[in-house]
């Protein structure tokens, strides 16, 4: 007999460099993927588009997952339930991506379209949140 397992929704997004609106809409995210009762998994830091949606998730009563890059453990959103230390800088968004039933892409930068690049690679859902028209064009031109 199969176990039932929740979804894992993987959301990601910029960091330090994330805009203003990206955040609220990151948190807004978060907060509607608990409600579901899924696991929200970001990449754990407490920056930008990961602190927020993790966030959001954690205060509507979510499971929040995160996959650091590094040891530091002062990068660690305080809304991280369960933080996964890999010490593999970029080479966890293989793990943010597999891990995931689907991927969102709240914003976009260099590791969010390295995410959403092996996403599409490995066949996942992928929704893109940006209003950079050259990005979604690009990766619409991948599939």
């Amino acid at each position: 007999m199969k176990k039932h397992m929740k979804k894992i929704v993987g959301v990601m997004g910029p960091g330090e460099r994330a805009r203003e609106g990206q955040v609220l809409s990151a948190y807004e995210l978060g907060r509607l993927i608990a409600e579901e009762g899924w696991v929200t998994l970001t990449g754990g830091r407490n920056a930008g588009v990961m602190d927020a949606v993790s966030r959001g998730a954690k205060e509507a009563g979510g499971l929040t997952v995160g996959i650091l890059p590094t040891r530091d453990q002062k990068m660690i959103s305080d809304a991280v339930d369960i933080p996964i230390i890999t010490d593999m800088g970029s080479g966890r968004n293989n793990i943010n991506v597999l891990t995931s039933d689907l991927i969102i892409a709240c914003g976009m930068g260099t590791g969010t379209a390295s995410e959403v690049a092996l996403a599409l690679k490995a066949h996942k859902p992928v929704i893109l949140m940006t209003e950079n028209e050259d990005g979604k064009r690009f990766f619409k031109g991948l599939k």
